[in-house]
């Protein structure tokens, strides 16, 4: 396993994250949970990530318990606050002091330590004033309860904001979490030169878009029985986007590129990831023990520049690259 600096911070991160958005608390049972972390750690994977609104907070009990016994200065922690969590009142969701300071104790408990390598805003909060998170960010970063702050789906504008703000509180602003695959290059006009500039790196989720980039899905053939695509509950509506006959097929060019590099569809749709500078790490979720040992392998890939450029030819007209499709919320959800 390969490991990146975190924006222009000191903390190295793996370059492969190990994610339970779909998976702990929900998807899976919690032994074969634990036998996935255990893969996790095993091909040297230290960065794993959650989000207290997961499973409504149960992915991250699931975690905790996971970890419990390994050498915490040996893992990185991130775990994330906005979304409705406990009995989702007025105020369970979103980036006020209240949320946040609640929020940052129930991980810390469920997690089973004692802080957070880095503490994630979740979505940015239109109805909460951006000095009151990055101050009560700042707290929670003196009070040793965080590490290193973050932030998801944020946009260039939003970045620049925080960026701003954080150095004037003196605390780290080091990442932003966005979706990125080869079918949602949402972030590469004006998030990731944004991110360049002020020193943030991208942590990105669904490098595989769910699944359809491992070739799993095919034109005219059933959706594979226990697959995401078929789970109402694990990203169904998500999938469904990408589970066209053009899409499918540009999919299916990839296999001989994979073949002749001795790679499966997914490392190399993860070392495509990964080639990009700007991305410290890439979150890879699992139902199965040995998905993650495979998709380990991705690290430490490099993608010389004909086969990047042939790659991109293949999706050239696929890819989702409007800057204005970052997800943002219209209100909270509470």
């Amino acid at each position: 396993m390969k490991f990146r600096y975190l924006g222009n911070s000191g903390l190295k991160v793996s370059e492969l994250t190990y994610g339970n958005w779909l998976t702990h608390g929900s998807q899976v049972e919690n032994d074969t949970a634990t036998r996935c972390v255990r893969a996790a750690l095993d091909v040297g994977i230290s960065s794993f990530d959650t989000a207290d609104v997961y499973a409504n907070t149960q992915a991250e009990t699931v975690l905790g318990e996971a970890l419990k016994g390994e050498r915490r200065e040996s893992l990185e922690i991130f775990t994330k606050v906005y979304g409705p969590t406990g009995p989702k009142g007025h105020n369970d969701t979103g980036l006020s002091r209240k949320h946040i300071t609640e929020s940052i104790n129930g991980s810390l408990t469920r997690l089973q330590t004692d802080y957070v390598d880095l503490y994630q805003a979740h979505r940015y909060d239109v109805e909460t004033p951006l000095d009151e998170t990055m101050e009560t960010f700042a707290d929670l970063v003196r009070q040793g309860k965080v590490l290193y702050i973050g932030v998801s789906e944020w946009n260039a504008e939003q970045l620049r904001e925080a960026h701003a703000l954080a150095r004037e509180l003196k605390i780290q602003l080091v990442s932003n979490q966005p979706e990125y695959s080869l079918l949602w290059r949402v972030i590469e006009d004006e998030v990731v030169p944004a991110s360049a500039e002020l020193g943030i790196s991208q942590i990105v989720w669904s490098p595989v878009a769910q699944g359809v980039l491992t070739g799993k899905y095919t034109v005219g053939a059933e959706l594979p029985a226990g697959s995401r695509a078929t789970d109402q509950k694990g990203g169904a509506g998500m999938i469904e986007r990408w589970l066209r006959d053009d899409v499918l097929d540009a999919v299916a060019q990839l296999e001989p590129i994979a073949a002749d590099l001795g790679l499966t569809q997914a490392q190399l749709s993860l070392a495509w990831v990964l080639s990009n500078e700007n991305v410290a790490s890439a979150i890879i979720g699992a139902s199965r023990p040995e998905q993650v040992e495979s998709n380990a392998k991705a690290s430490g890939v490099t993608l010389e520049a004909d086969v990047l450029t042939r790659i991109e030819s293949i999706f050239d007209g696929l890819a989702e690259t409007d800057p204005r499709k970052t997800q943002m919320p219209s209100g909270r959800e509470a």
